[in-house]
């Protein structure tokens, strides 16, 4: 349980609530056990009486057990109201402060795992500790008062008879958490099928066009056919098993009754238990039979909120290679210098830049141009600090990049991808990402600047129009200009192209340069392309392409 210890602090700062609902569990068990007396009494007191009509005693008796029960209903309301409350913010405060850290981290680090395993440790180990932290919390801390405050009550009825009856209680827990921890490895399984599910039909979805293209909608069909029926019998496999948790529980209740019922009957016999108590007994073990099923289901939860959180311990454990140690805040004015910079892929081990040196002044700009693979890219990850130089260093108007306050530096950089990236939002939404609260004067002028504004307007909801997921709506070349009218709104000091006009054509492509030129002063701007045309404009061309290579005549 080293995994859970890391909760503690949680657990110290919602103690307030913990407390309360201990005590809440303490009320709500004691008049759920203090009514059950009363069921007694009314039986003997009804079996004693030789007439009929209006029994005052039983009127007082039920009004005792009506009067328990309400408050017992309060007490648990209120429970639930603290206990699960509790576990709730901490659900909240643990996946905010992984999604924190989700920023913080640098791409080489995203590039070590999968989108998908993020996700699961944001939201089912979450869910799985979330878990621990109430129900099963709750439940245990419930189990162990009420056997107690039972245990006292059952044991000054008779001793004898609550030996018997206690004595199946461990032994049911025992059988419910075997077939519990076979219930959750199955579950396991049958998610993973249901991903496998979703996944497939995600791609299929996704590439819906090119499946068309090729004709293989049957192969599609067939494919999908074969997944949902592994599908079915997993989940087919773990409702039979389900089936075996409820047979347990009615077969130990069955049990109990005829245990009860026996040694009862014959401690009626011999003149030592009346039949109220005999009734209350019945009413105790019905009682206890739940709390005690659940202690294998919450040993399962427990188990498996152990290996969820150690999961997410050891993700929250990651350092970041990208480390921010200033907090001033100033103007960048964008000068730009590389001083024999090198850089290998720690993945790959691949060398994408090796001694590489350049210097731009601030207002002017740059064309990056090379064959595929030679490191353009690499330089406009560098310019933005998602990576590190392997050697060498990075000077930002004079200053090693590393020195400047990261945040600050990136709100004066317009930075463009090479592969286009919109949110499942407005065509204006996407525009004004960049800054906060922007007009939609100021989405439309810049839409302008970026040529692709008359294309906008053609649309039924013009700026308000939705693009899709991915912006599946859109046309490359319109994604594109939406991404560099997103960049231009910033202002920036420093412009990166990331090779993102490819999908232009050559009369938009100069559209857009002259617009750059023309209206956005003293910016600094990084052209990585292919093309001769969009180099023509830049004032300094550095081409990455080995000289070995080149045709020298």
């Amino acid at each position: 349980m080293n995994a859970l210890k890391t909760l503690n602090p949680y657990f110290w700062k919602h103690k307030n609530l913990l407390f309360y609902g201990f005590l809440f569990i303490i009320a709500s068990n004691f008049f759920n056990i203090f009514k059950v007396q009363f069921v007694g009494k009314s039986v003997d007191e009804i079996s004693n009486t030789n007439s009929l009509g209006f029994n005052k005693q039983v009127l007082i008796y039920v009004a005792i057990i009506v009067g328990s029960s309400l408050l017992t209903g309060f007490f648990t309301f209120m429970m639930r109201q603290t206990i699960i409350v509790a576990s709730r913010e901490i659900e909240y405060e643990l996946k905010n402060k992984i999604y924190n850290h989700y920023q913080e981290l640098s791409l080489t680090d995203f590039k070590r795992t999968t989108i998908g395993d993020l996700m699961n440790r944001l939201s089912e180990d979450v869910v799985a500790v979330r878990m621990y932290l109430g129900p099963g919390v709750m439940y245990v801390v419930n189990l162990l008062i009420l056997l107690i405050i039972t245990s006292i009550y059952m044991l000054n009825t008779n001793v004898e008879m609550t030996l018997w009856s206690l004595l199946p209680l461990p032994v049911l827990s025992f059988l419910i958490y075997k077939v519990s921890s076979i219930i959750n490895k199955k579950s396991k399984i049958m998610q993973k099928s249901q991903s496998a599910i979703s996944t497939f039909v995600q791609d299929s979805f996704s590439g819906i066009r090119v499946v068309k293209f090729f004709a293989k909608e049957s192969y599609i069909e067939k494919s999908y056919g074969t997944k949902v029926k592994d599908y079915q019998d997993k989940s087919l496999d773990l409702a039979k098993t389900e089936a075996y948790f409820f047979t347990i529980i009615l077969f130990v209740i069955g049990l109990l009754n005829v245990v009860i019922l026996l040694i009862g009957g014959q401690k009626y016999m011999a003149n030592e238990l009346s039949v109220g108590k005999i009734a209350d007994f019945f009413l105790y073990i019905n009682i206890l039979i739940f709390p005690f099923s659940m202690v294998g289901w919450v040993t399962s939860v427990n188990q498996r909120a152990e290996a969820s959180m150690a999961r997410i311990n050891e993700f929250l454990d990651m350092k970041t290679d990208i480390i921010n140690t200033n907090n001033e805040v100033y103007p960048i004015k964008g000068d730009i210098e590389f001083r024999n910079v090198s850089y290998v892929y720690p993945n790959t081990g691949i060398k994408a830049l090796e001694n590489l040196s350049f210097k731009i002044e601030a207002g002017k700009s740059l064309a990056i141009m090379g064959k595929t693979g030679s490191g353009k890219s690499t330089i406009a990850l560098l310019l933005c600090r998602l990576i590190d130089p392997t050697e060498g260093e990075i000077l930002i108007d004079g200053k090693n990049l590393k020195d400047h306050n990261l945040e600050n530096y990136r709100k004066f950089i317009g930075y463009i991808p090479q592969e286009s990236f919109l949110f499942s939002d407005t065509i204006e939404n996407n525009i004004g990402f960049a800054i906060d609260k922007p007009s939609h004067q100021l989405v439309e002028k810049y839409s302008k600047k970026a040529d692709v504004h008359k294309n906008i307007v053609e649309f039924k909801d013009q700026y308000k129009t939705m693009v899709g997921e991915r912006g599946v709506m859109l046309s490359g070349g319109q994604k594109q200009r939406i991404c560099i009218a997103r960049a231009l709104i910033k202002e920036p000091s420093v412009l990166i192209f990331d090779d993102s006009l490819s999908a232009l054509d050559t009369e938009t492509e100069e559209n857009i340069l002259q617009n750059i030129e023309n209206e956005i002063q003293n910016c600094t701007s990084i052209i990585i392309t292919h093309r001769g045309s969009s180099a023509k404009r830049a004032d300094k061309i550095l081409n990455l392409t080995p000289i070995e290579n080149e045709n020298l005549n």
